[in-house]
């Protein structure tokens, strides 16, 4: 901006919309307002770019969700919500902490399956957490070094491979997926966090083969599930920064309506909802199954989460219905 014969210029030309008279003040202030605005503009357009990283879930993306409505009562600036997509498809739904670089919690329908692992996928990153992409769907790594642009929001494959203790647990495991591209699609870092390598194979494999087994024989509608994590601000390091957090305890639940009524009462009495937590460390790790309200109540006293939280809408309980 300039000043040329008692005349505002902008980029060489004349500024018509603020008369000749105007004092330096309303100049710095038209200024200031500008840049605002182009600020808002670009803030718009990552937004609108960014088809899975978003404010509010579309539709397609609320099918993963029990009644179509998230968990409540977790509230933090650093928290987004991501639409997982792949190979043209919403997979499932996370929502991802871009300071401690994990998910805290990933939210999936159950498919009934024999419980086997893909292992043939490359692990993926979500290119909007970062940049505007053109892209909506989960990406394979880059070569070297091109991930810096990048890292400052989610984890990259260096944060784990010098870790000896923690290895990649996921959250929405590949066994409690039957279709290829919705077992391939788990296998994003934006759905692991650092687990406890005993308690990775142990209690907690043992506890989703279990899971897997109940509703693959029991539920007979869909089942809603959502997995999660506690943290207590402890962190894996690299370069002498903190960059993944570890989490302290991980918990499940989930809910499925239409149920066998002619179950055994030992699994009759674990529907329409139930729910699961275990100690993400090597020693006194074994999970726990009890009431998703029992499970809420824990979590209100172990993490961050606030007094109205509740995990499925009215407690996954059927319209028209009472809790069992």
């Amino acid at each position: 901006m300039k000043h040329r014969g008692g005349k505002v210029h902008i980029a060489g030309r004349p500024f018509k919309g603020i008369k000749s008279t105007v004092d330096w003040k309303r100049n710095n202030f038209v200024m200031i307002v500008s840049r605002a605005y182009q600020s808002i503009l670009f803030v718009l357009v990552i937004v609108m770019a960014g088809a899975e990283v978003q404010e509010n879930l579309s539709p397609n993306c609320k099918q993963f969700l029990y009644m179509g409505t998230l968990p409540r009562g977790l509230q933090q600036l650093s928290f987004k919500k991501i639409c997982q997509f792949y190979e043209g498809k919403p997979r499932f739904v996370t929502l991802f902490d871009t300071f401690s670089h994990i998910p805290i919690y990933s939210a999936y329908t159950f498919k009934r399956s024999d419980g086997s692992k893909k292992v043939d996928v490359p692990w993926m990153y979500e290119p909007q957490l970062s940049t505007v992409s053109d892209s909506r769907e989960m990406q394979p790594f880059p070569s070297e070094n091109l991930h810096k642009s990048f890292e400052d929001a989610q984890a990259v494959l260096e944060d784990y491979s010098n870790s000896v203790m923690f290895e990649r647990g996921q959250l929405n495991p590949d066994e409690h997926q039957a279709d290829i591209h919705d077992k391939a699609s788990t296998y994003t870092l934006t759905n692991v966090v650092p687990q406890v390598r005993e308690f990775n194979i142990g209690h907690w494999k043992d506890h989703q083969h279990m899971i897997r087994r109940r509703l693959n024989n029991y539920c007979r509608g869909t089942a809603y599930i959502v997995t999660g994590v506690t943290t207590s601000g402890h962190s894996i390091r690299r370069h002498n920064i903190n960059r993944l957090g570890i989490p302290t305890y991980l918990w499940s639940a989930y809910c499925c309506i239409d149920f066998d009524h002619n179950a055994p009462f030992s699994e009759r009495s674990k529907f329409p909802v139930f729910a699961a937590h275990g100690l993400n460390d090597r020693e006194d790790n074994k999970v726990q199954e009890m009431t998703v309200r029992q499970l809420e109540d824990f979590l209100k006293k172990v993490t961050y989460v606030d007094s109205s939280f509740q995990i499925f809408y009215d407690n996954c309980v059927a319209l028209n219905s009472a809790m069992p």
